[in-house]
């Protein structure tokens, strides 16, 4: 079947008017910021540039860059650039440390934000006759509202279940039909996991595929999850920060997301050093919001370390890629001076357990040495195994580990559901350690 687009003219435009689109409006954002958010201001003629100095992305290297702790420093209203009554939303991060990051949003910032996802539900293959299950938290949360609102844009039944109570999950999913389903991964290894502890297959439902994201996942989860509900399963990216969901989606190809760049001009830089990187080197992913009216951000440090790639996609898109995250530079941990990221772990843990398993990374410090400990769940099958398997299987997990890190973790593996499910954000690193 041939690849469907929300928006064929911009997903597929060729490159040089995409240059010219995003030049023109990063112009324009510039003066905007420049003129209505005095701490933009100030960051710009801290280094010597004002608008006058930007006459395209050629000369986006230029702009200062903006941190998760400008945005706490401006908290609330520091970074707003329009009235507050041209406001119409706010969304707001998770995070559990320092200020909560507040976004705002006019009526234009959340059609565009919906015309974003409609896209990506769109190359994972939904139409008006779809019913959309959101299982995303709703509420400050962006993964409700923006996987809602874009399936009402491409006019699917939309059943906004949000996340948790998940045998009534599966319930509404078999009587009503459900053909697409939208949560984080781990909520969707738990929802298969529960359709066959309920006894159910995959053939006892509608689903043809799932649009994920919130969270790092692997390529292993990605096979784990689609043979355990039947479905093709699409990764999603965003960040509350620049829009929601939906500033990069999956097609068909399944092999990076395809940035939406009429919105967002992304960078690759070097994180030590802040310096731009090519196409195809790894790097810290920056995006620059060149549509958003209350609260555009100007190359914005994510902290997600990615690859950009720009190689011809089978499905006939022309947007930049951008690889699955590899990390995060500030979740990134440094256990033993090594540094270590949750995915890698859990390659691992898939490889030698054949599955996606439950599993929780345990760092803390005695006297002046690290201690790391990870947890993994058995399944019952494997429960019922003599101690001396167990062991066997504890030692091996142990030598995969130091062979991909380079470093020694104690393997502790624990009984059938042992470890909290999770029902939003898997809760995967637990620090105790004080680095402050």
């Amino acid at each position: 079947m041939a690849e469907r687009y929300w928006n064929e003219q911009i997903e597929t435009m060729p490159r040089d008017e995409m240059i010219k689109l995003q030049s023109e409006r990063l112009v324009k954002q510039i003066k905007h910021v420049w003129d209505n958010v005095p701490y933009y201001r100030k960051k710009m003629e801290e280094k010597g540039v004002s608008p006058d100095d930007i006459h395209g992305i050629e000369d986006l290297h230029k702009l200062p860059f903006l941190s998760k702790t400008d945005l706490r420093d401006g908290y609330p209203y520091g970074l707003l650039a329009v009235p507050l009554s041209d406001c119409v939303r706010i969304q707001s991060t998770s995070g559990t440390t320092g200020k909560r990051v507040v976004a705002f949003y006019t009526q234009n910032d959340v059609d565009m934000w919906e015309d974003c996802v409609a896209r990506a539900i769109t190359a994972a293959g939904g139409t008006k006759d779809d019913v959309v299950q959101v299982a995303y938290g709703y509420g400050l949360f962006t993964g409700g509202s923006g996987l809602h609102g874009g399936s009402h844009k491409v006019g699917c039944l939309t059943l906004p279940m949000s996340s948790g109570n998940t045998e009534r999950q599966i319930q509404f999913m078999i009587d009503l039909g459900s053909t697409i389903l939208c949560c984080t991964p781990s909520y969707a290894a738990y929802i298969g996991e529960t359709l066959a502890e309920m006894g159910y297959t995959p053939d006892d439902i509608k689903l043809k595929a799932g649009i994920f994201g919130a969270e790092p996942w692997t390529e292993e989860m990605r096979q784990q999850i689609e043979k355990s509900l039947g479905i093709k399963a699409f990764d999603i990216y965003g960040l509350t920060e620049t829009s929601g969901p939906g500033v990069a989606f999956e097609c068909c190809e399944q092999k990076g997301m395809h940035i939406n760049e009429d919105n967002f001009i992304a960078e690759i830089i070097d994180p030590e050093t802040g310096e731009p990187l090519p196409d195809g080197t790894k790097g810290e992913l920056v995006f620059t919001s060149i549509t958003k009216e209350a609260f555009p951000l100007i190359r914005y440090r994510t902290r997600d370390i990615c690859v950009l790639s720009r190689e011809k996609c089978s499905c006939g898109r022309t947007l930049v890629k951008m690889s699955k995250p590899m990390g995060r530079s500030d979740d990134m941990l440094i256990i033993k001076g090594v540094n270590v990221f949750p995915s890698q772990i859990e390659t691992v843990l898939i490889k030698d357990f054949k599955a996606a398993p439950n599993y929780q990374i345990i760092v803390d410090r005695i006297g002046t040495t690290d201690t790391f400990e990870i947890k993994v769940e058995l399944s019952d099958d494997m429960f019922s195994d003599t101690i001396k398997d167990v062991v066997t299987l504890e030692k091996k997990l142990s030598a995969d580990i130091q062979q991909i890190l380079g470093i020694k973790a104690k393997i502790t593996l624990v009984e059938p559901k042992s470890i909290p499910r999770s029902e939003g954000k898997a809760v995967r690193v637990i620090d105790k350690r004080r680095l402050v």
